[in-house]
């Protein structure tokens, strides 16, 4: 499961684009109980969401010419100029080159072969999210891709993620979980994904994506706040095997994400 203990692969930090951050720091506040403090002009206004005084994701301001409302994941690397040659090799694309963040670390997006965006983050002085796997906090992702074998050896290649098929009559019986490299076997305890195929699942109708889960403390709740915030629930609510009761919601301005009443604990 998610950790703070960031290993080569693991997720490391969350962030969201969107043309209208004074609308996502009121929506985002009142359905997590987060705060949003917007950085200066040397970060063009990138700001860090919190909650109880822990940073739990990135957001800034991003207008429609520069791309679509959403949620982009960002798993730990080493060396972000070997990602991106990995990532070259493997059929996906250099979406933005990597850069230097100040001494806070060293990032870059990409897209995979099949067209799920994603980013990676080579730390400095910040290692990443400071908390995870706990209410308002980046909890379980979801890659939906078309092509899982395709994905998966893409994946492996960039980072050496592992992916397990559980076993029948066992906890997330069947689900592909994505697990950093050396795990060996299938675990939900050393999980901090899993792999859908795209067509399994009609709410994901947009296209490849990596979709983030964020836990909350009561799921009916969290749904009717998001609803009230103007969000959408797109799918749900249901059981996640192993993992919680889920719901898979869209921000008022089109962000798509996945909140879950959690059942497993942090370690």
């Amino acid at each position: 499961m998610l950790t703070t203990r960031y290993v080569t692969g693991a997720p490391v930090w969350v962030d969201l684009g969107t043309p209208d951050m004074d609308g996502a720091r009121a929506f985002y506040g009142a359905l997590f109980g987060w705060e949003f403090a917007p950085g200066g002009p040397e970060v063009g206004g990138y700001g860090m969401f919190t909650r109880d005084g822990r940073t739990v994701a990135g957001g800034m301001a991003v207008p429609p010419e520069q791309g679509e409302p959403a949620w982009t994941l960002y798993f730990r690397t080493p060396d972000a100029e070997a990602a991106a040659t990995a990532v070259r090799a493997g059929g996906g694309s250099v979406s933005l080159d990597p850069m230097r963040v100040m001494d806070l670390g060293r990032m870059a997006l990409f897209t995979d072969p099949t067209g799920a965006g994603f980013g990676v983050w080579e730390p400095g002085r910040n290692p990443g999210l400071d908390t995870v796997g706990e209410p308002g906090a980046l909890y379980w992702t979801e890659l939906y891709t078309p092509d899982p074998v395709a994905d998966l050896s893409f994946y492996d290649m960039v980072f050496g993620m592992e992916a397990h098929t559980t076993e029948a009559g066992g906890p997330g019986a069947g689900s592909i979980l994505l697990q950093p490299a050396g795990t060996g076997v299938a675990s939900l305890e050393d999980a901090f994904g899993a792999v859908v195929p795209l067509a399994d699942d009609p709410s994901e109708a947009a296209g490849p994506s990596w979709t983030p889960y964020f836990a909350v403390d009561g799921l009916d709740a969290a749904l009717a706040e998001a609803e009230r915030g103007g969000g959408k629930v797109r799918k749900g609510p249901a059981d996640l095997a192993g993992i919680g009761r889920c719901a898979k919601l869209t921000d008022p301005y089109g962000a798509r994400f996945a909140v879950v009443e959690q059942t497993r604990q942090a370690r």
